[in-house]
């Protein structure tokens, strides 16, 4: 997919190019062999199979946002193992993503001190929204390498065995409030900011 350029329609419609280069798709009409945005936003040129790239106009809302270095994103765990806890992100900031997107968070990276005596199903569980930074892009075959290496990023969201959502008695522990199991647990330190009633 070809980088987004912004574009705005002049009076009748921005001509976007001729039939002989582009498929018309959402957001655009055809007029004598041309194709025009029919509304104001990003233009979109998707390779879908065809002979020629779909061309369409989204508005801004509707762009797809990517998880950026140094972006805070919501996610959720779907596995761990001793090395690393793999993660769907779900949200950049308070955005949520159309797409999925994975993530890693590695051992390593799960927080600032002690790196080496890091265990992975100590910080997290299947299932646990985290909110994590990006420390490196990822593509279509990798993932997003994440971090939780400060206080303000770890588990938000954790569910016990019992099924209740746990509440955080320490950095590193939280509790069931049925059964008051204890289960440890990476802990963020949640800021009003990312409080969502």
């Amino acid at each position: 997919m070809s980088p987004m350029k912004l574009c705005v329609p002049v009076h009748a419609g921005e001509r976007l190019c001729s039939t002989e280069d582009c498929i018309p798709g959402n957001g655009t009409y055809l007029r004598h062999g041309s194709i025009f945005a029919s509304l104001a936003g990003y233009v979109l040129r998707k390779n879908e199979g065809e002979e020629l790239p779909v061309i369409s106009v989204v508005r801004e809302t509707e762009a797809q946002l990517l998880p950026d270095v140094g972006a805070i994103v919501t996610c959720k765990v779907t596995s761990i193992n001793p090395r690393f806890a793999k993660v769907h992100i779900l949200y950049v900031g308070s955005t949520p993503l159309k797409d999925r997107f994975r993530g890693t968070i590695r051992r390593e990276d799960v927080r600032a001190t002690e790196k080496d005596k890091v265990e992975t199903y100590k910080s997290f569980r299947p299932g646990d929204i985290v909110l994590a930074k990006v420390i490196s892009l990822g593509d279509v075959q990798s993932n997003y390498l994440l971090t939780t290496a400060e206080n303000e990023l770890g588990v938000v969201v954790a569910h016990s065995e019992a099924g209740a959502q746990m509440v955080p008695i320490s950095w590193c522990e939280m509790q069931c409030p049925r059964t008051h199991a204890k289960e440890f647990r990476k802990v963020a330190r949640v800021q009003p900011e990312y409080l969502q009633a």
